[in-house]
């Protein structure tokens, strides 16, 4: 790790645990690509597909014990 680095790695972890926290959130954010001008759109669109397809009956439902008896048991035979 480069001296100039560390020197700011040992500053910041003097900090108080609440600044920390910030600074992480931002050197996190800072690392995060663009957001898709149109993703919202998109997820929204997607969302409404879906909701339609579950009120018109289109969609197929299970219930949520019994996929996930099905997938314990997927993971336990892929384990042995």
């Amino acid at each position: 790790m480069p001296q100039e680095t560390r020197h700011l790695l040992t500053s910041v972890l003097q900090l108080s645990p609440e600044l920390r926290a910030q600074f992480a959130r931002e050197i996190l954010a800072s690392l995060d690509e663009p957001a898709d001008a149109d993703a919202d759109e998109l997820w929204r669109a997607q969302i409404e597909r879906r909701a339609d397809e579950v009120l018109s009956g289109e969609a197929k439902l299970e219930d949520a014990d019994a996929v996930h008896q099905r997938v314990a048991a997927r993971l336990r035979a892929m384990s042995r």
